[in-house]
């Protein structure tokens, strides 16, 4: 279509004619970003947007075809918010003034073939304003130049919800202003207060713009899920992962999920024809579920329990097994998902062994879907294996059928996905050969387990601590290797440097602190008068051992 008008097409590069689509942007143009003075401004006044411009139209003749020539400029159209770039009525064609500064820019177009001269190229005046940005635009305009504007949002049915860093409070309500105006079916917008770590898997929110209004209605993977946001757990940026198991099931298949949810696994799969048990200990979320199951229609095949995860992996998945190992016409398999990224590995100890005293032969072995985070910089496979190995005491061989990617969470920590099958040796084992030793759990009663659950929040607060403790024990590696040797002054230097990095910083940032400090620490002093000699054994103790300090400090980085 490009080169339809050209009277030598060879003539233009192939490349040009590709990334033409692509190369003209409006936040590129000086005369098409928002004013300077809204730079800044933490109360949204809409008006304050208001600018004109002058832009390049074509004036097209009425005796010419109209429509052709739309379609011969249609890469060179200024194209904005709510802004039309041709007007039928009028016959006239607005240009992007990045792309056509004057008539030459256009004989690529082929317009002199078509009718049109230059004096049909003019400029004219246009009034832009607050409606023809797009929500980025305007922030990347308000907001600080040297900080990092709003990234991502999610959007949960009408509700957005964002999760803005520090200095982005200063400008939250201008932002779920303009978050409410630009995003299409946006009723209400939050940010989140606090980090997903009490029981429930549910967070503090604060409402920035919009109707105090929470209760949601979506559609995913073909089902409809109506719940509280405010009160359940739900994360859409998981979509692609729940299509991704429930493809992995088959008609006659049996699910047992775990930590249900309000149902993104269990109703896709009921729908599929599985039989499902699905287990929510949220109230909320085992209210919502029940609800769910109805509005899809699949209350026959998924029965739902509200249980703490421990009790429903030794009371319900425990007999199942039992049972369908005496069925013989069950020959579909059994999948168990355990969505609870956070403390999921922690409950896999609970398969070990669970049929040690069970006299039955398995035809079957459960294929387990677990998820977890795999904090580091090293291979998030890798972390991820280990994380399951050392929870459940045996080593992953035969049985690992694949470790997968999900998702990024934050900076070095993903979020991975462990597939491995329940085989006998793992149902069957004696616990009291384990490398792991049993939990408290394990010799607790019923009803103690219940008051235990409610101490998960508290747990995740303490894990995610011991980075922060395991973080001030390597800023004393110097104070250890050097007072040893008697280097008491040399110890206290390093370990005063030390202590003023800041280990929370982004990796490049903290790494070239620790290179400037390992240089400081092995440069050589300048030549200084020599001093009266002094006997052997004394010389060798007050020599700063180099060696040992570049050691120590190898041993702090790693």
């Amino acid at each position: 279509m490009l080169l339809r008008g050209l009277q030598n097409p060879l003539k233009t590069p192939p490349l040009l004619t590709f990334r033409w689509r692509h190369y003209f942007r409006n936040m590129s143009c000086p005369e098409l970003i928002p004013p300077a003075a809204v730079r800044g401004l933490t109360v949204l006044d809409r008006s304050a947007f208001d600018r004109r411009v002058n832009a390049p139209q074509l004036v097209v003749p009425r005796e010419l075809d109209f429509q052709k020539i739309c379609v011969a400029v249609k890469k060179l159209l200024l194209k904005m918010e709510r802004f039309k770039p041709i007007v039928s009525g009028e016959y006239k064609i607005t240009l992007h003034p990045l792309a056509v500064k004057r008539w030459e820019d256009l004989k690529e177009a082929g317009l002199e073939d078509k009718g049109l001269s230059e004096k049909d190229l003019v400029w004219e005046e246009i009034q832009l304003g607050y409606d023809n940005w797009r929500y980025d635009e305007i922030l990347k305009a308000v907001l600080p130049e040297d900080k990092e504007a709003l990234t991502a949002f999610s959007k949960v049915g009408h509700v957005v919800h964002l999760n803005l860093k520090e200095h982005l409070l200063p400008y939250k309500d201008l932002i779920g202003q303009v978050i409410k105006d630009k995003v299409v079916g946006c009723r209400t917008v939050v940010n989140k207060l606090m980090t997903i770590d009490n029981t429930y898997r549910n967070f503090q929110m604060e409402l920035l713009c919009g109707d105090e209004d929470y209760q949601v209605s979506l559609k995913e993977n073909g089902c409809i899920f109506e719940f509280d946001f405010s009160k359940v757990y739900w994360n859409s940026r998981l979509s692609t992962e729940h299509l991704r198991v429930v493809e992995m099931l088959k008609k006659g298949d049996v699910l047992l999920d775990v930590y249900a949810g309000v149902g993104p696994f269990s109703i896709p799969a009921g729908k599929k024809g599985c039989t499902v048990l699905a287990n929510d200990l949220n109230p909320d979320s085992y209210n919502a579920l029940v609800h769910n199951c109805s509005k899809n229609k699949v209350q026959s095949r998924v029965t739902c329990l509200n249980k703490n995860g421990i009790d429903f992996i030794k009371d319900e998945i425990k007999q199942f097994i039992i049972s369908k190992s005496q069925d013989d016409n069950h020959t579909g398999n059994t999948h168990i998902t355990m969505n609870l990224p956070a403390l999921a590995v922690e409950h896999l100890e609970n398969y070990v062994g669970l049929l040690q005293n069970e006299a039955i032969e398995i035809k079957h072995f459960p294929l387990v879907h677990v998820y977890c985070f795999a904090k580091g910089v090293e291979d998030n496979k890798l972390l991820a294996r280990n994380l399951v190995e050392t929870n459940m005491g045996i080593q992953l061989g035969g049985n690992l059928k694949e470790i997968a990617f999900v998702r990024n969470v934050a900076p070095n920590k993903d979020m991975m996905r462990v597939s491995f099958y329940l085989t006998k040796e793992v149902l069957c084992q004696d616990r009291s050969q384990l490398k792991r030793a049993p939990s408290e759990a394990d010799s607790q009663p019923d009803s103690k387990r219940k008051c235990n659950s409610q101490k998960m929040g508290k747990r995740n607060i303490k894990n995610r601590n011991q980075q922060k403790q395991t973080a001030k024990k390597v800023k004393n590696v110097f104070a250890v290797n050097q007072a040893k040797k008697g280097n008491v002054k040399k110890a206290k230097e390093v370990t005063s440097k030390l202590k003023k990095i800041n280990v929370q910083d982004k990796r490049e940032k903290a790494d070239k602190k620790f290179q400037d400090l390992h240089a400081q620490i092995v440069a050589k002093k300048p030549d200084k008068k020599p001093l009266p000699a002094k006997p052997a054994s004394q010389k060798n103790k007050a020599q700063t051992n180099t060696k040992q300090v570049e050691a120590g400090f190898d041993k702090m980085q790693v």
